[in-house]
């Protein structure tokens, strides 16, 4: 019943969440420039 009181709560302040896609495309970008960089210095290690 706990939950209930809470949903009921949150609806009684009327504040939504932030929409947070914006936030997780740009963590998604700057994850995939460390994998690509870390990657292609593994690639130079290798090669030499």
């Amino acid at each position: 019943m706990p939950n209930a009181e809470l949903k009921k709560e949150h609806a009684a302040h009327g504040k939504e969440e932030p929409k947070l896609k914006g936030t997780f495309i740009s963590v998604m970008i700057v994850g995939a420039l460390l994998i690509l960089s870390w990657v292609g210095v593994f690639g130079l290690f290798l090669a030499r």
